[in-house]
This record gives C-alpha cells, sequence and structure tokens, in this order.
C-alpha cells in the first residue's frame, strides 16, 4: 500500500481551488456582459457608458479584473517555479510581474471610477 506523503501546507489544493474560483467568477461575469451586449439597442458610446454608470456592474468587472489578474498570477507562478530553477532569475520574473499586475489593477480602477 502507497501512503501519501503531505507536506508543505497544502498549497497545491489552495492554489487549485483558487484558480477554480477565480475562473466561475470570469465566466459569470461574461455571462453578465454578454446579456448587456445582446440587449443594448445600439453599439454606441452612450450605450456602453450607460452599462457601466451604475455601482454593480463598475463592481462585477472589476471583481472580474482582480479574478482575472489573480487567475493569471497563480498560473504564472507555478510555471516560474516549475520551469525557472535560478532563484535570482524566478525572483525577478515574479517580481516583474507582480509589479505589472499591481499596477494594471490600479489601472483598470482608475478606468471604471472615471466613467
Amino acid at each position: 500500500m502507497v501512503k501519501p506523503v503531505i507536506v508543505g501546507a497544502h498549497y497545491g489544493f489552495r492554489d487549485w481551488l483558487a484558480q477554480r474560483v477565480t475562473a466561475v467568477v470570469m465566466a459569470l461575469y461574461t455571462v453578465i456582459i454578454a446579456i448587456c451586449v445582446l440587449t443594448m439597442p445600439d453599439g454606441s458610446y452612450e450605450s456602453w457608458r450607460g452599462v457601466f454608470s451604475g455601482g454593480f456592474m463598475k463592481f462585477a468587472t472589476f471583481l472580474f479584473f482582480m479574478s482575472l489578474f489573480f487567475h493569471a498570477w497563480i498560473g504564472v507562478r507555478d510555471i516560474f517555479m516549475d520551469y525557472i530553477k535560478p532563484t535570482g532569475i524566478r525572483l525577478t520574473l515574479h517580481s516583474i510581474v507582480a509589479l505589472a499586475l499591481i499596477g494594471y489593477a490600479g489601472w483598470a480602477a482608475q478606468i471604471l471610477w472615471r466613467l
């Protein structure tokens, strides 16, 4: 009988679950935005602005972007951990990606609440 070896703080399951939860959030947002687009009378700027003028759509869109960035962070981090062996290079790449994703989150917030 093979006994499983448990190591660490179960980061694998936490990351796996986070990937699934963020994917569900992004899928639900995709359905919501598709319904909004299909029920929009025309594709004018005013129509799009009207969709995003409400607090719910701003929040839902920001939640989508946060889920997207967290989903991307977990995926890219795992790829770097699996395939980039030198610690210094891996740390540098992690830092660059983390800073870029934080910047993108700020940019998304600025765009959404500027409308």
